[in-house]
């Protein structure tokens, strides 16, 4: 059976996004309070955020969380940001208030950091209603206490052996919704999704490299428009 043909439509000025890989649509996604999310991009650059066809954003940063920073990045963007809270530095009380303001401005979920204390876990997980995300480095995160606690997701980042511990925390819990870093290849996205991953998170190339990539093409439609002008000339 063929596959059905899906209308596109964009414009002139919208149509140069940040794309994420298609493999990605072969994870099963998590379903969120109606909202079916696979992709998730990873970054705090509002531009980047506002011109993405990823399903989420998760707008983790290695500061201290601040409420001027959350409420940037939700009210400019145009999908639903899981927002970063703290667990590192940030603790307790302040962790919680943050979790508070984030659900206020819009967030669909809040992250916490892998360092998070049991306490901390179970203060957000007691004040909010959207789902709390916990951030898994390595299969030696101890994680059973934490989704006791309330804890609704794991965001796996470990690097190289991200798709082991995928598989690790899957067999563990057949029915966790996890989301993890896929990697710079498609084989890597695949093997990550085969591994159990309900969706993934995918880092964008930087602000810069987006603006060299354009700026090459400026500079050789420029070179190409002088060729022609003086060839022109020349008749």
């Amino acid at each position: 059976m063929s596959e059905k043909f899906i209308p596109n439509i964009t414009t002139e000025l919208r149509k140069d996004i940040v794309k994420v890989p298609e493999i990605i649509d072969e994870a099963s996604g998590i379903i969120i309070f109606g909202k079916k999310i696979k992709s998730i991009i990873f970054t705090t650059d509002i531009a980047i955020i506002r011109n993405t066809n990823a399903n989420a954003v998760i707008a983790v940063y290695p500061f201290t969380p601040h409420p001027a920073i959350t409420k940037s990045i939700i009210e400019a963007a145009d999908i639903p940001v899981f927002s970063g809270v703290g667990g590192g530095l940030t603790q307790g009380t302040r962790a919680s208030y943050m979790s508070l303001f984030a659900e206020a401005q819009g967030s669909i979920g809040v992250v916490l950091n892998g360092p998070t204390p049991l306490d901390t876990v179970q203060a957000v997980c007691n004040v909010v209603d959207i789902p709390v995300v916990s951030t898994v480095t390595s299969k030696y995160t101890l994680i059973d206490e934490k989704i006791e606690a309330g804890v609704k997701i794991i965001n796996i980042s470990a690097g190289k052996e991200t798709a082991d511990t995928v598989r690790h925390f899957r067999k563990i819990y057949p029915e966790l919704p996890i989301m993890a870093t896929g990697g710079p290849t498609e084989e890597s996205i695949r093997e990550t999704i085969e591994a159990g991953a309900n969706a993934i998170t995918y880092t964008p190339p930087s602000n810069g490299k987006l603006f060299s990539k354009k700026m090459d093409f400026y500079r050789e439609k420029e070179r190409s428009e002088f060729k022609n002008h003086i060839k022109n000339e020349q008749k």
